[in-house]
């Protein structure tokens, strides 16, 4: 190799390790993302759990809201929205710029008694 060559192979080196950086930078971002967007949904099944669980005691669509939110918000998640009726809770959250969506549903033998499934 002439040493003329040396500062080509040198520059290309160069731009090689600057390439391979931004490529594990977009992989970290994407990992931080795919993570967000589980801890939503995680978040988001949880809230509209706890939703189901007061509208099955009764309680109310007003108080599976406050359920639903509290628990999004033990769970690291913003509270968007609960759409509560009464027999379902439909449950939004946000974790960073991630959405989260759930829904869970009252069976109608499990008022009043506790359900297994």
């Amino acid at each position: 190799m002439r040493r003329s060559d040396l500062g080509g192979v040198s520059i290309l080196m160069a731009v090689v390790v600057v390439m391979a950086g931004a490529v594990m930078l977009q992989v970290a971002r994407s990992g931080v993302a795919a993570s967000r967007a589980a801890r939503a949904d995680t978040a988001a099944d949880a809230a509209a759990l706890a939703g189901a669980h007061a509208l099955a005691r009764n309680e109310g669509p007003g108080a599976a809201v406050s359920a639903a939110r509290l628990s999004a918000a033990e769970n690291g998640a913003t509270f968007v929205r609960c759409l509560c009726s009464t027999d379902a809770a439909e449950v939004t959250v946000r974790v960073g710029r991630a959405v989260g969506r759930a829904r869970a549903e009252v069976r109608q033998e499990c008022r009043f008694r506790r359900c297994e499934d």
